[in-house]
């Protein structure tokens, strides 16, 4: 029996990527999706890998997310977008990569996916409430949640602490993300140390990374955009150097060869990009958060967030120790190749089973 659903996503950041790892997961059992994009245009990349998929319908737009500056003009706007979409193909689930929508009046149960939010990562970056500036924001995000249907995240410590940063009592559930490994495979590794994240974003730790860097055994490579969506540049980094925003090909090339992959985050939901490092095998040194901590255990090497001593010394550890860096590699590989899309995809399905047998029934 064929299900379809109506998710959104953006092509911004690591939704884009969850989004089409589940997509084409959910094919076998008979999913048929339409994607409501919204944020910034598909860039070609992008476009050609959903065209790819044969269970996914795209439909593009620009609105602001809700999470960018001034968007609720944007946001309203997409709601009534949202609601003429559902109206035109009569999804059985609606499945939101956000919060604000799910408060909408939708038919079909609603499931709202907590991949990250303002607030938490105000308290987690910066150790202090969100500026009142975020006010609105807050009280749509409680709306959303409180009306959803059903509540997932992709690590029980990102459920927590957005469940208590907005003091809510729903009930959640916590399905991991997933990542195909066919195009993240490792190859012979070279003395060299890679990162990757947004650098205009002080939540990836790039600054700390970059400090560390001057004094360290290997070189340190980072990909990633500069710019954030609107234009702003980031500082320029002089430790560390600049590989630029790369496209999964080249990204996955790089992490194939580097010996060791770095994640210095304040704040991390869950970390995909480390899962794919793993996937390539390479050695983990990461920051000692719940989250990563949750999903990793004993495969990584952890730092304190924001000290770059620590980050400095545990690199040229893992530097100086092959034998060390080979046992950490294997078991994050190993770690990794559970995380399977296939495995993301069966927890999701069955939660949308459960969602419309109890639609049916009530």
């Amino acid at each position: 029996m064929t299900l379809r659903v109506l998710m959104t996503a953006d092509p911004i950041g690591g939704v884009w990527t969850y989004a089409c790892e589940l997509a084409a997961a959910l094919a076998p059992h008979g999913v048929q999706l339409t994607l409501a994009t919204m944020g910034a245009p598909l860039s070609p990349v992008q476009a050609k890998a959903a065209a790819a998929l044969p269970n996914v319908d795209v439909v593009e737009s620009r609105f602001a997310l809700e999470w960018m500056p001034e968007p609720w003009h944007d946001v309203d706007a997409a709601g009534e977008w949202l609601l003429a979409i559902e109206r035109r193909t009569s999804p059985d689930v609606i499945h939101l990569n956000g919060y604000a929508h799910a408060a909408l009046p939708f038919r079909a149960p609603v499931v709202a996916v907590a991949h990250s939010c303002v607030c938490t990562w105000y308290r987690a970056v910066r150790g202090l409430d969100a500026p009142s500036e975020w006010g609105e924001y807050r009280r749509r995000v409680t709306a959303g949640l409180r009306a959803a249907d059903a509540v997932v995240a992709p690590t029980a410590a990102i459920l927590r602490a957005i469940l208590a940063e907005y003091e809510l009592q729903v009930r959640g559930r916590v399905i991991s993300n997933g990542r195909g490994a066919a195009g993240w495979q490792p190859a012979q590794k070279e003395p060299f140390v890679l990162a990757a994240g947004r650098l205009w974003d002080e939540a990836k730790g790039l600054d700390a990374l970059d400090a560390a860097a001057p004094g360290a055994l290997w070189p340190i490579h980072v990909a990633g955009p500069t710019t954030m969506p609107g234009g702003v540049r980031a500082g320029t980094p002089c430790g560390v150097r600049l590989l630029g925003e790369l496209a999964p090909d080249a990204l996955a090339a790089w992490a194939a060869r580097a010996a060791i992959y770095v994640h210095p985050a304040r704040y991390e939901p869950f970390g995909l990009s480390v899962v794919e490092a793993a996937l390539a095998g390479c050695a983990l040194v990461l920051s000692r958060l719940d989250s990563l901590v949750e999903v990793w255990g004993g495969s990584a090497y952890y730092v304190p967030p924001g000290e770059p001593c620590a980050l400095a010394s545990a690199l040229d550890r893992l530097a100086s120790d092959a034998s060390l860096r080979r046992a950490f590699a294997a078991s994050a590989r190993s770690r990794a190749l559970a995380l399977t899309p296939a495995r993301m995809a069966d927890a999701y399905h069955a939660l949308y089973r459960e969602l419309t047998d109890h639609e049916a029934w009530s």
